[in-house]
C-alpha cells in the first residue's frame, strides 16, 4: 500500500522537507506557530496542541462547564447509554480535513477532541506535520480517547466518524470509538431552529443562538484544505494558525452547544427559551418522544409568546390534534374557534367533526361546513388546494343535509 507521501508527491505536491526556503522568506514550524509538545509512539511521532478552559469560560452566553442533563436527548437517539454515562467519559471530536469527498483519497490531517477533566475541558489537537505521520496521529488519539465511552459530534455520524474509521483501518489499527454512544447535534438543531433560524450550520448558531462572533483568527471551511497543502508544499506553518483556531472554536461550540440543548429539554421555562418558535419546536419533539402532556405545554408556551400569521396556524394546528389524542376535547374545541376566526381552514374543518360526531349536531355541523367553504373561496391558496378542500367541504355538506333530513 503506497503512502499519503507517495500518493501526494504522485500529484506533484512537493514535501516541505524536501524544498528549500523560497528566496527572502523564513518557514516557520508548526510548534514555533502553536503551543505543544510531540507525542511518541511505536509508530512514530505527531504534533499535539493543548488548551485548557476552566468553569469561568462562557462560549457567548453558555458556559462550556455544565450539568448536562442528558436524559432527553437519551430518548430522542434511542440510546439508554447517553444517561448512563457522566459527561466526562464524552469526547467532543472534529476533524479538518484533506477534502470533503470522503471516501479512502480524503484524510484528517488535523483532529480535534476535547474531554472534561477534573472540571476542565482539555482540547487536544493532533497535527499531521506530515502525511507520513498519520499512523503515529491515529495511536495519539486512542490514547486520548482511552478513558471515553461516547462521541459528541457536529456532523459526524455522516462525515468524522466514518472518515476516521476508513483512515484506522487502512493503517489496520482498532478504532477507538468503534461501540461508542454517540451524539451528533446536526440533526438535533435541524430540529430545535430550522423553522426560525435559515441555517443550522454550526457557526451561524454561535452567533444566533450561543451570542459568540468568531476573532479575526476565524479561516472559513473551504480554505483550510488548500492552506494545509501550502504547507506541505512550503513548510511554513504561519497560516495554520487561523486552522487550529477554526477547529477549537468548532469543538468548544459543540460543548456549549450541547449544554444549552440540554439544559432547554430539561427546563425550558428558566429563561433559557427565549422564542415562541423555539417552544414549538420543543413541543414536537417531546410530542415525537410521547411526552403529550409537556407538548401540549410547551405548544401553548409558544403561542402565549406570540407567532407569526403562519406559524401560528401550524402551531395551533398541532396542539389542537394533540389535545384530541389526550382526550382534552374542550381544550381543542377552543383552539379550533380561534384559529377558525384568523380563517385557518383545518379549524373549520375540525370543529364539522366534532359537532357530526361526537356531538351529533347536524345543524352545528352543517354551519361550521359552509363557514369552511367560505374561509377556502377567500383564502389566497393555491388553485389545486383549494379543489381539494372544496370536494371534501362538499362531500360533508352533501351527508350532513341528508342527515338533517334536508
Amino acid at each position: 500500500m503506497s503512502s499519503l507521501t507517495d500518493k501526494l508527491k504522485s500529484l506533484g505536491v512537493k514535501m516541505a522537507n524536501t524544498l528549500p526556503a523560497p528566496p527572502g522568506s523564513e518557514s516557520r514550524s508548526i510548534d514555533s506557530v502553536v503551543a505543544g509538545s510531540f507525542f511518541s509512539s511505536p509508530k512514530g511521532e505527531t504534533f499535539i496542541a493543548e488548551q485548557i478552559y476552566d468553569s469561568s469560560y462562557s462560549h457567548g452566553k453558555f458556559p462550556v462547564l455544565s450539568s448536562f442533563p442528558l436524559s432527553f436527548i437519551s430518548q430522542w437517539a434511542n440510546d439508554p447509554r447517553i444517561n448512563q454515562m457522566p459527561i466526562s467519559r464524552f469526547a467532543f471530536l472534529d476533524t479538518e480535513t484533506s477534502g470533503v469527498s470522503g471516501g479512502t483519497g480524503a484524510y484528517a490531517f488535523l483532529v480535534g477532541a476535547a474531554r472534561f477533566i477534573d472540571d476542565k475541558f482539555v482540547l487536544r489537537q493532533f497535527f499531521l506535520r506530515d502525511p507520513a505521520e498519520e499512523p503515529a496521529m491515529l495511536e495519539a488519539l486512542i490514547n486520548f480517547l482511552a478513558s471515553c465511552e461516547g462521541l459528541v459530534t457536529f456532523n459526524g455520524k455522516a462525515f468524522d466518524a466514518p472518515l476516521l474509521v476508513t483512515r484506522y483501518s487502512l493503517h489496520r489499527i482498532p478504532v477507538p470509538f468503534k461501540n461508542y454512544a454517540h451524539i451528533d447535534l446536526l440533526p438535533l438543531a435541524r430540529r430545535l431552529w430550522r423553522d426560525r433560524l435559515p441555517s443550522r450550520a454550526l457557526k451561524y448558531l454561535e452567533e444566533h443562538v450561543m451570542g459568540f462572533t468568531r476573532t479575526s483568527q476565524e479561516v472559513p471551511g473551504y480554505e483550510i484544505p488548500w492552506l494545509y497543502f501550502d504547507y506541505l508544499r512550503t513548510g511554513d506553518a504561519r497560516p495554520l494558525g487561523g486552522v487550529f483556531y477554526h477547529n477549537a472554536m468548532d469543538v468548544v461550540a459543540m460543548a456549549a452547544l450541547l449544554a444549552h440543548i440540554s439544559e432547554m429539554l430539561a427546563d425550558p421555562y428558566d429563561g433559557c427559551v427565549e422564542h415562541g418558535l423555539d417552544f414549538i419546536a420543543l413541543g414536537k419533539l417531546f410530542e415525537d418522544l410521547g411526552h403529550w402532556d409537556e407538548a401540549a405545554r410547551l405548544f401553548e408556551r409558544g403561542l402565549e409568546l406570540g407567532l407569526e400569521e403562519s406559524d401560528f396556524g401550524v402551531a395551533v394546528k398541532r396542539l389542537s390534534i394533540l389535545q384530541k389524542r389526550r382526550g382534552d376535547l374542550d381544550r381543542a374545541v377552543g383552539l379550533w374557534k380561534a384559529a377558525a376566526e384568523k380563517g385557518h381552514v383545518y379549524a373549520h374543518i375540525e370543529l364539522a367533526k366534532y359537532y357530526e360526531h361526537t356531538l351529533r349536531d347536524a345543524q352545528s355541523a352543517m354551519k361550521w361546513a359552509v363557514s369552511a367553504r367560505a374561509a377556502v373561496e377567500q383564502s389566497g391558496l393555491p388553485a389545486y388546494v383549494r379543489n381539494h378542500w372544496l370536494r371534501e367541504i362538499e362531500r360533508r355538506l352533501d351527508r350532513l343535509a341528508r342527515k338533517a333530513g334536508l
